[in-house]
């Protein structure tokens, strides 16, 4: 890779692994763009953003604008003069001012297969949709959310067991390859971007706690793609009294003949539960303020058998 002159704009874990791969191919950052320190743990502590800790190992510029919407930030960055500025979940807006700044325009890496799951959410939009596939795109950014055209593309399979957090990971990892080896045809002008199809577009909001309810009215296959989806965060929840009970592992079994929300079988294997449609055997569990246990161990805290949730 040549030595471009880059800013990097990313906040999360998913954005860590393109700016590693940048700083490992050799075009390390001139700025690193990341969100303000925020409270953080018990103590609320201010804490760091990971891609903000990683820049700051290798010595690299941060920037923490609270806003790109003012002229002192956005004559920082022109003042860098970059050739092109790479995105991964940095998480604010980008006027169009600072979609002008590089050379080379703003590469955003994007966690789905564009136009499908433009937002904020794709990873678990495409578990909860039971999507077969997923993927990165490389989308040259504009105005409009997620809409620019795509230069590169990677798929990257769902499995069936496949939690947010594993599917991220790959993602990730993913991201971070496709980019390394576009960056230069891109800056070059030696890749052309293609148009996303506005009319296959579909939407992946920001994630709500109440999102990640378990109604058991629902069918067992749509439940476990919720307690797929929302681990790590914010973790598939339901109420048993007023403990608000997070599942963080579960499977669909062959289940009739029980009205929904009744625990059917509760033994060393975990908690079987009649859905709307199916049944869903609880794996893991987790009290509010204590460690998760296996669906095993919850149920031998009492007789849950006939009782109904």
């Amino acid at each position: 890779m040549t030595n471009p002159n880059v800013i990097f704009a990313g906040t999360p874990e998913f954005a860590v692994a393109s700016l590693q791969a940048l700083i490992d191919a050799g075009a390390v950052p001139c700025a690193v763009l990341t969100q303000p320190d925020r409270p953080a743990g018990r103590g609320k502590s201010l804490t760091a953003s990971p891609v903000k800790k990683l820049a700051e190992k290798h010595g690299i510029p941060v920037i923490q604008p609270l806003s790109l919407r003012n002229e002192a930030a956005v004559s920082e960055l022109r003042d860098l003069q970059p050739d092109i500025m790479v995105v991964a979940a940095y998480g604010l807006i980008l006027p169009q001012e600072v979609l002008d700044i590089p050379r080379a325009g703003c590469l955003n890496v994007h966690a789905s297969l564009l136009p499908r799951w433009r937002g904020a959410a794709p990873v678990q939009a495409a578990i909860l949709a039971g999507d077969k596939q997923s993927g990165v795109c490389l989308m040259s950014m504009e105005a409009g959310l997620d809409t620019g055209p795509v230069y590169a593309r990677e798929e990257v399979a769902i499995g069936a067991c496949d939690t947010a957090g594993a599917l991220h990971d790959r993602l990730a990892s993913s991201g971070a390859r496709l980019l390394t080896e576009n960056l230069d045809a891109i800056i070059n002008g030696e890749l052309s971007a293609v148009a996303q199809d506005d009319a296959a577009a579909t939407h992946a909001p920001k994630i709500k706690t109440a999102d990640a309810e378990l109604n058991w009215a629902r069918p067992a296959t749509e439940l476990d793609r919720i307690v797929r989806a929302y681990n790590p965060v914010p973790g598939a929840w339901f109420m048993l009294g007023d403990e608000r009970i997070k599942c963080w592992q579960a499977q669909p079994c062959d289940a009739a003949g029980a009205l929904a929300g009744t625990i059917i079988a509760a033994d060393a294997e975990g908690i079987i539960i009649a859905c709307g449609d199916g049944a869903l055997r609880l794996e893991s569990l987790q009290r509010p303020g204590k460690r998760a246990v296996t669906g095993g161990e919850f149920a031998a805290q009492s007789d849950l058998v006939g009782q109904r949730w």
